[in-house]
């Protein structure tokens, strides 16, 4: 019974947390802000993805959310090195 409460409530927290990292994404003064706020809104999506999956009582969401996250990081990398060199692919 008060897993399902802290559930929701964390469900609740991530959300508030995704929608404040969209309003950052469109204030972000700079190009690496908002890189960094990409990064953060992946992150938020992983720690949804393994709440759904604790919520709903299967491992499957474990391995979706490791496939999420080198995802994520693999894009931050590129987004990094397209900026600082121009190009992705030397």
């Amino acid at each position: 019974m008060i897993l399902g409460y802290a559930l929701t409530f964390m469900f609740a927290c991530i959300a508030l947390a995704f929608v404040l990292n969209i309003w950052r994404l469109f204030t972000a003064p700079t190009l690496t802000d908002r890189i960094v706020t990409l990064d953060t809104m992946a992150i938020n999506a992983l720690a949804l993805v393994v709440l759904y999956g604790i919520h709903a009582g299967t491992g499957l969401y474990v391995e979706v959310s490791v496939l999420l996250s080198l995802t994520g990081f693999l894009g931050t990398v590129a987004y990094c090195k397209f900026l600082l060199r121009g190009s992705i692919i030397e």
